[in-house]
């Protein structure tokens, strides 16, 4: 097997393992097919059979430590585009209806929802903005 053979072998490997990444969605797959690729740079520039092996090996190995704690913690973590309620928490709103401690109705995101005020004593008139400070069922709790 010659030097040219040896390239064109490690690349139908790299190809090879870029099949079960695509199938099961496991990067260590990609990790594996880019040592292949070195490995096939390491042939086509003429190095031997042993310096190939060790370019894949390294290469791969380095990708896996690096690449993967990296894309672990990136999968743990929470978005952070708030969606839902959550998002709606810290808007402004305008009050439709005056809004005291038992009740009334704002305009919040372009939708009439009723709300309450977090100070019972405190009371909003018709025309005032106010901020969310919470969401409990269908009732805005607002400041």
């Amino acid at each position: 097997m010659d030097d040219i053979d040896a390239w064109v072998w490690w690349l139908i490997g790299a190809v090879g393992l870029g099949i079960p990444l695509v199938v099961t969605a496991m990067p260590e797959f990609g990790m594996l097919a880019v040592g292949a690729v070195a490995g096939a740079v390491t042939a086509g520039l003429g190095g031997g059979v042993v310096l190939q092996v060790v370019v894949f090996a390294v290469v791969s190995v380095a990708l896996i430590a690096v690449v993967r704690p990296v894309a672990t913690r990136h999968r743990s973590q929470r978005p952070q585009l708030a969606t839902g309620i959550d998002a709606l928490k810290g808007k402004q709103a305008l009050v439709l209806e005056r809004v005291d401690g038992s009740g009334g109705r704002i305009k919040l995101a372009g939708e009439v929802w009723s709300a309450r005020a977090l100070d019972t004593g405190r009371a909003y008139d018709v025309g005032e903005e106010v901020d969310v400070v919470e969401i409990e069922g269908a009732t805005a709790i607002v400041m």
